[in-house]
């Protein structure tokens, strides 16, 4: 199978959550008992992609850096890049081009977190498909706010709409991306629209126009949030906490996840599960890898 690496674009101002991101990024912001970052870079490691890009702020990136490091504390590779300026999200493609290479990508928005059973098997059908590409689309009862995503009885996208007032389908497209090799090719040939930026819509249409562009629909069991306002970040926290509290499990946990994958070992699991011993994330991380001993 293709080789297909991942992008978080965490850039932007942010200005909806002022005064909150004045002075930190808003993926450095708290959702309940983790950074942002860490709920999109979850998705990407359910999509079995250890080799990731952070996207940043020259103010920023400093900051991820210190927070995440070169990733191999989860089995994984991370590199950084700067945005200098919020310019449209396809510029990230144009950014990344020597680390995308020869391979596919996957672009998520550092400020979207997806939470549901099918998760991992939907994003597994997107990752199988080398020479097509894949938007995702999350059933809304009322999706006017959104782009809204029309699709044929194969899941072929047969029309994106931004913020339509008669929707043609119910489902809304999140911020998830699976792209083939050449978006960088289709990223530098748009123009910025009215607003002066590259839209990723337009990539997605070029697809569209191809015919080479899927849609996965994520279902009335799925919850994505898109944290990029106060009530939405209050609404995710709570979310978050709910399901920990009465399940008794991690929500976008990448040490769960990596360690599920085989990708870092018991030993380095308990080992990071002693940083954080004074947590009750510490002590589920611990809990884990006890789970496993003498196994």
């Amino acid at each position: 199978m293709k080789k297909r690496k991942g992008i978080v674009l965490a850039g932007g101002s942010a200005t909806r959550l002022y005064p909150l991101t004045l002075a930190i990024s808003k993926q450095i912001m708290p959702v309940y008992d983790k950074p942002m970052i860490y709920y999109p870079l979850s998705v990407l490691m359910e999509a079995d992609i250890r080799e990731v890009l952070i996207i940043s702020t020259p103010r920023d990136i400093a900051t991820f850096k210190e927070l995440l490091g070169d990733g191999t504390q989860w089995g994984m590779n991370f590199t950084y890049k700067v945005q200098e300026k919020p310019n449209g999200l396809a510029e990230a493609f144009i950014i990344a081009e020597d680390f995308i290479g020869d391979d596919n990508v996957a672009l998520i928005l550092g400020d979207n977190m997806f939470y549901g059973a099918n998760l991992e098997e939907v994003l597994k059908r997107a990752n199988e498909r080398e020479s097509e590409s894949t938007i995702f689309g999350l059933y809304i009862k009322d999706p006017r706010a959104y782009g809204v995503v029309e699709m044929d009885n194969d899941n072929n996208v047969i029309s994106i709409e931004e913020k339509p007032e008669n929707p043609k389908s119910n489902y809304a497209v999140p911020g998830l991306y699976f792209y083939t090799n050449d978006v960088v090719k289709i990223a530098k040939g748009l123009k910025p629209s009215a607003r002066g930026e590259l839209e990723i819509t337009s990539v997605s249409e070029e697809y569209m126009k191809q015919g080479k562009l899927k849609v996965e629909k994520l279902g009335k069991g799925m919850t994505w949030f898109d944290t990029g306002t106060h009530d939405a970040l209050n609404e995710a926290a709570n979310f978050v906490q709910t399901i920990e509290k009465r399940q008794g499990i991690q929500v976008c946990c990448p040490e769960e996840i990596a360690f599920k994958k085989g990708w870092i070992t018991n030993k380095e699991l308990s080992d990071l599960a002693d940083k954080y011993i004074k947590t009750n994330y510490g002590l589920y991380l611990k809990e884990l890898a006890n789970n496993k001993l003498g196994e």
